[in-house]
């Protein structure tokens, strides 16, 4: 029993105790700058699309191990029509809703052919990466659009003053502390609630896990945000990537499409016969996806202050990473938010502790891949010995 419950705990907790390790082993081979502030601001800053996407993504692959290989290009369109539309003098928010608009329209139009048509996703995507790559040439007429709205800048998290202010003053950004402090406490609330319920309903948990996992999680909000409070607090890219995360966590397990999404990921004809509507759901997915590629878009010019037709290349592969890394099953039906948080940081941390360490990119790109791999290769392990 005893090694049974050690088995279920390191197989329950593989890529957090990844995350760990690559996190000490970083941390010794960069001589610890990987932990210093700006680093850690740097982390959340450079990988905000990422945390978007992959949240969207999630969506496709739980419909069935499905991928959306567009999202970069619609990320890059999406961008350079905000771009040429302030750049124009047009306001920024009409600029913002269109770019959220353009990326809804097109996740809905190869929703429409993934879900009704029933053209396999890879090759609706794949169609969508090259259309709406070579439009973002058209629009940006392969030159780079910069974006001077500061208010825009700041709002989605580009320039040196995309921080939320520090309304307490001190040495320390005091504001992110107590932003910290209150999150901690809101995260405790609602775990000792979820407990009682769990008591009540005679649903038995380890006492252990309910006291260690909450524990550890309350440890790092505080000491991420202590960590931040030291440079310039808060980053606005952060509060974006919070509202999705916290959203699309909410949809994946409260919500009625959230438990079809999971439905048709485990078995779509059983799906179909209880009287769920399968082609909803795929277009759900899809279009929604489109919709995040947008925000992905408004955040990735924001971030860099312009756009380019090169933006957005690779994100649909760091997106779909984050997800498998974060225990996104490749045959669909299962995968949480919470998840997906790990493995985006996880390629995160690599990303950056590589780069700091001087590694090419192109040995970067190996040692993401056999990450991948041996990601993927430990759930279709699991899978076979389920079976």
């Amino acid at each position: 029993m005893k090694a049974n419950s050690v088995g279920a705990f390191f197989k329950k907790y593989t890529m957090v105790l990844a995350l760990v390790a690559v996190a000490v082993f970083f941390s010794i081979t960069t001589q610890g700058k990987i932990l210093y502030p700006q680093n850690l601001n740097n982390l959340i800053s450079q990988n905000g699309y990422v945390f978007v996407l992959a949240a969207g993504m999630l969506l496709c692959i739980l419909t069935g191990g499905n991928i959306d290989l567009a999202v970069g290009s619609v990320v890059c369109f999406a961008g350079a029509i905000g771009a040429v539309m302030m750049q124009a003098g047009i306001s920024m928010w009409l600029a913002v809703l269109a770019m959220l608009a353009v990326g809804l329209a097109i996740g809905a139009f190869q929703g429409y052919w993934i879900a009704w048509v029933r053209v396999p996703p890879f090759i609706a995507t794949l169609a969508g990466m090259y259309a709406f790559r070579g439009l973002s040439n058209v629009v940006l007429q392969g030159y780079t659009v910069s974006i001077d709205n500061q208010t825009f800048l700041k709002v989605f998290g580009g320039g040196a003053d995309c921080y939320v202010p520090d309304f307490l003053g001190g040495e320390m950004n005091m504001t992110c502390m107590a932003a910290g402090i209150a999150v901690t406490a809101i995260y405790l609330a609602i775990t000792i609630r979820k407990a009682a319920v769990q008591k009540r309903m005679g649903i038995h948990q380890s006492s252990a896990a309910n006291i260690l996992q909450p524990a550890v999680i309350c440890v790092l909000i505080l000491w991420a945000t202590w960590k931040l409070a030291q440079y310039k607090g808060i980053p606005t890219v952060l509060i974006w990537v919070s509202l999705v995360l916290l959203a699309y966590n909410y949809i994946t397990t409260n919500t009625a499409i959230g438990r079809y999404l999971y439905a048709v990921g485990g078995n779509e004809k059983a799906t179909a016969l209880s009287g769920v509507n399968t082609n909803r759901v795929y277009f759900f997915a899809y279009a929604n996806m489109g919709l995040l590629a947008g925000l992905a878009g408004i955040l990735t010019v924001a971030r860099a202050s312009s756009a380019q037709p090169t933006y957005g290349q690779g994100y649909e592969m760091d997106a779909i990473a984050s997800c498998f890394i974060g225990g996104a099953s490749a045959y669909g039906g299962t995968g949480k938010i919470s998840g997906v948080i790990i493995g985006a940081i996880l390629m995160g941390v690599i990303n950056q502790g590589m780069s700091i360490m001087g590694i090419e990119t192109n040995y970067q790109r190996v040692v993401k891949g056999i990450v991948l791999l041996v990601a993927v290769m430990f759930d279709v392990l699991s899978k076979r010995e389920k079976r």
